[in-house]
């Protein structure tokens, strides 16, 4: 029978595209609340095209092979360079930490590049890529407001103040405005005779001084025929007073200063064309002002006018980049209007809009041109690497390969290594495998091997080598997907479903992926397990609201649609039951799944439930997202109260401590709850340094917990109140919160409590209040982690190792088998330990600890070289910046 589901899903797919139509209807053929009979074998069989998992895309970033030489290098640099390079090796650090997918690092180097911004060229540049890089958060831009920092970002600069008057606009006019009768000479323009002062008018410029007082015949002449010369009567009657008292009328309009301008650039009047130039800079107010008055910029070479307009091309991105007149200018630029443009930050100018175009029209005629141009702005060999880079990628996206070889092949030359992948995609895209692997295999050979090289090569083999090639690339690199998802789609196509629901659940268990739930969606839909599925397309929503499947060809909304008429409708009381039984677990996706599906029904407090949506994604390590919760939490909020609650939390949570404690005072001032309470409580434990404000937290936490709220945040408030009467030394009362908490199904207090435990010296106790926590919750890496504290070197290293298969971005369980190593003696090893997660993961205290190493076996240039890289990282940690100049010196 085929069902209304069925006829829905197919019509959503057919509407949106006629190409790679596939059959759903063994794994969705379920009337309304009966599951299809179909069998198993059948289900496996049709679900086999929507989890074939595609080859990953060539990453169009900047991937040197040993990004901890390439980031002490640039820090090398910065501490030589002058003043004004220093924006450009910011830019560079920003590029490496992008390849690494560091989102907060990368952001950092660009506020550095915007902080050591020595031209307002740079300030315009850097502030927009920041403000891009926060798009979405214009709505609270309001709150920064008093932060100069931000305000830099959202701004609009005076252009003409952020470049000084020189020298030579400078003048003394000490004039009546009266002509002496032998001075007088006229311009005929149009119909009319303009009197001048010929002296005045011969000192704005050489060529005038030579026409009016040398041998020319006009040095004679007491009228002068100026007609031919496209200037006005009223612009020639303005020239002629600024030649008498050195300024231009405030009431000139931007026609008249044009013709001004072009007159004064004929004619070479220098202090004349830069008070036009700031005049007309002044003058521009919008995106269309910009547009038509950049090409007259760029004509006459007015670099105020051009930086005025061009903030308001980079204000408006991404959306200026619709606008032909925009591409135009920016595609059709050459060398020397570039330089007006944007002065020594050609290359900054154009690494921004080519990564805004990547992102908004990645396969047009436009991408292809601004890359271009910069290729012509590049002038250094990692400038080159990176432009000749990423040209390839946008030419292997428009399928023309041999352009995109000649650019792959370009920067591998410069080289940039990782340009390999994108000539090994060329080769396979053009028949030949072989080539792809020999390629690849080169590589392997001749650098210290990295995950990606093969992740890579294995998308040019089959049979056992290609399943050795990856499991040898999550050896070296465990947070590539490529590799989880391959295995878990082979094990699905074998019929092995609960290995392949493990497989892809290592990933997820560490890295909230949407190409990984996008897959574990489809695994459940071949199993009929429509719950769990929509469970995952709600968590797959609450990250990316407007995400689609099957390579962009169907709506994830629609899907979720269709799915909850096959899920028992849940009322509101169950949806809290669900929500509690998902935190009790520690069931992040679960949890999120539920919120979804709470903040879509009618009548819900939606403002608490994107409040508890952002705390989840925070917990997950996704900090957009969060944000957004918070922004929407702010949005739907009831009371004057509940929104400085929320606002409070977005200070907080961008790095505004201060701000953000004001605001939760201003809440509590209006009506006391525990939300208020709770920010205040955690703001002031994160700001001082003052060991008294323990007992004002305390009191602020007990406040809190006699205001109304529900069990899960009541259990969170709890367990902070454990945690600082443990820094208190109250244990007692420490261990009546944290079994208070556990009382209320808060799991998390089991850790409290074992460290409870463990200050009485009943370690034993310690480890099995640990081993229910890991018994309970879903992800317990750091419940492994915490538990080693509290057993023997055996247990503690088998504890470790665990951690290391379940989170192995957790970098602790590295740090001790290291430091293990190194007690044994085992030096090298110790090291090989480090730089195995150092390999994919950028760390502080890995580094510092290698460095360390690399001193005590006298190896000073290793130590140093992770002393420099480790200050790219966290450049004011005092104990990296001793430790550093102690090795340097």
């Amino acid at each position: 029978m085929v069902c209304a589901m069925r006829s829905l899903f197919l019509a959503e797919t057919c509407k949106e595209t006629q190409l790679h139509a596939f059959d759903p209807q063994p794994w969705l053929q379920v009337e309304r609340g009966k599951f299809s009979s179909q069998s198993s074998s059948s289900s496996y069989s049709s679900i086999e095209s929507l989890i074939k998992v595609a080859e990953p895309p060539v990453l169009p970033f900047f991937k040197p092979v040993d990004y901890v030489d390439a980031l002490a290098k640039i820090h090398e640099e910065l501490d030589s360079c002058l003043p004004h390079e220093k924006s450009e090796l910011y830019l560079f650090q920003f590029q490496v930490f992008r390849g690494l997918g560091e989102v907060k690092l990368l952001r950092r180097s660009l506020r550095s590049a915007l902080e050591k911004s020595s031209t307002v060229y740079e300030k315009l540049i850097f502030g927009a890529w920041l403000r891009f890089k926060k798009r979405g958060q214009e709505p609270i831009s309001d709150l920064f407001s008093s932060c100069t920092k931000c305000s830099q970002e959202f701004r609009i600069l005076d252009v003409t103040s952020e470049i000084p008057i020189q020298d030579s606009e400078a003048t003394d006019y000490c004039n009546s405005g009266k002509i002496e009768e032998s001075n007088i000479v006229f311009f005929h323009v149009g119909e009319e005779y303009i009197a001048c002062d010929r002296q005045k008018i011969a000192n704005l410029s050489p060529p005038f001084k030579a026409m009016l007082n040398g041998c020319f015949t006009e040095s004679i002449q007491e009228v002068i025929d100026m007609s031919e010369n496209i200037i006005s009567p009223s612009s020639m009657r303005a020239i002629s007073d600024y030649s008498l008292f050195g300024s231009l009328k405030d009431s000139l309009s931007v026609d008249s200063l044009l013709e001004i301008l072009v007159f004064a650039n004929k004619f070479c009047c220098e202090r004349l064309k830069l008070a036009c130039d700031r005049e007309l800079a002044s003058m521009v107010s919008s995106r269309q002002d910009a547009v038509e008055l950049m090409v007259c910029a760029l004509e006459e070479s007015s670099p105020l006018l051009a930086a005025s307009c061009l903030q308001f091309f980079l204000r408006d991105l991404p959306d200026c980049l619709q606008d032909e007149q925009v591409v135009r200018i920016f595609s059709e630029a050459n060398k020397q209007q570039r330089f007006i443009m944007a002065s020594h930050a050609s290359f900054s100018l154009y690494c921004l809009i080519t990564e805004v175009a990547m992102t908004v029209i990645p396969k047009s005629d436009a991408t292809v041109s601004f890359f271009k141009k910069l290729i012509e702005c590049a002038s250094s060999s990692r400038q080159r690497q990176l432009a000749f880079h990423q040209l390839g990628c946008v030419r292997l996206l428009r399928k023309e390969y041999d352009e995109a070889e000649y650019s792959f092949g370009s920067a591998v030359a410069e080289g940039h290594v990782y340009s390999v992948v994108g000539l090994a995609r060329v080769d396979f895209f053009k028949g030949d495998s072989h080539s792809s692997y020999e390629k690849l295999s080169s590589v392997i050979s001749s650098h210290n091997p990295l995950g990606w090289m093969y992740s890579e090569r294995s998308l040019y083999i089959e049979g056992e080598r290609k399943m050795e090639d990856l499991t040898r690339a999550t050896e070296l690199d465990p947070t590539i997907l490529h590799p989880y998802m391959f295995r878990a789609s082979f094990l699905m196509r074998r019929q092995k479903p609960k290995a392949a629901l493990l497989e892809i659940n290592r990933v997820l268990g560490f890295k909230l992926s949407l190409e990984c739930l996008e897959l574990r969606f489809f695994f459940y839909l071949a199993l009929e397990d429509y719950k769990s599925a929509l469970s995952d397309v709600q968590a797959i929503l609450t990250l990316s609201p407007g995400y689609r499947m099957l390579e962009g060809r169907v709506s994830s909304v629609h899907l979720q649609t269709l799915l909850k008429e096959h899920v028992e409708h849940w009322t509101t009381a169950d949806c809290w039951l669900q929500l509690y039984e998902q935190w009790s677990t520690v069931d992040d996706i679960g949890s999120l799944s539920v919120i979804y599906q709470m903040l879509h029904a009618a009548g819900s407090a939606k403002g608490v439930l994107y409040f508890r949506q952002s705390l989840l994604l925070l917990r997950l390590n996704c900090p957009e997202a969060a944000m957004r919760s918070l922004q929407l939490a702010r949005e739907h909020a009831t009371s004057e109260h509940e929104r400085l609650v929320y606002e409070g939390w977005i200070l907080y949570d961008t790095g505004h401590c201060e701000e953000g404690l004001r605001k939760a005072e201003q809440s509590i001032s209006i009506q006391r709850s525990f939300e208020g309470f709770f920010l205040k409580a955690y703001a002031l434990a994160d700001s001082s340094r003052d060991p008294s404000c323990s007992e004002t937290v305390i009191s602020l936490l007990e406040d809190a917990l006699k205001c109304p709220s529900d069990r899960l945040r009541k259990g969170q408030a709890l367990n902070n109140l454990g945690s600082v009467y443990v820094d208190c030394g109250k244990l007692d009362m420490a261990a009546d919160c944290y079994t208070t908490a556990l009382n209320i199904q808060h799991t998390r207090a089991h850790q409290g409590l074992a460290r409870v435990h463990f200050l009485n010296n009943s370690r034993n106790s310690a480890y099995e209040e640990m081993t229910k926590l890991i018994k309970k919750a879903m992800n317990n890496a750091s419940a492994y982690e915490k538990r080693s504290e509290y057993c023997d070197h055996g247990l503690t290293q088998a504890d470790l190792d665990m951690v290391t298969k379940l989170d192995p971005l957790r970098i602790y369980p590295y740090r001790y088998r290291a430091a293990v190593l190194m007690d044994s003696r085992r030096k090298e090893e110790a090291i090989t330990e480090l730089t195995r997660a150092i390999a994919f993961k950028p760390d502080l205290h890995l580094l510092q600890l290698r460095a360390a190493f690399y001193e005590h076996i006298g190896d000073v240039a290793g130590a140093l070289r992770d002393c420099r890289a480790a200050l790219s990282i966290d450049p004011n940690n005092p104990e990296m910046i001793f430790f550093h100049n102690r090795v340097n010196s």
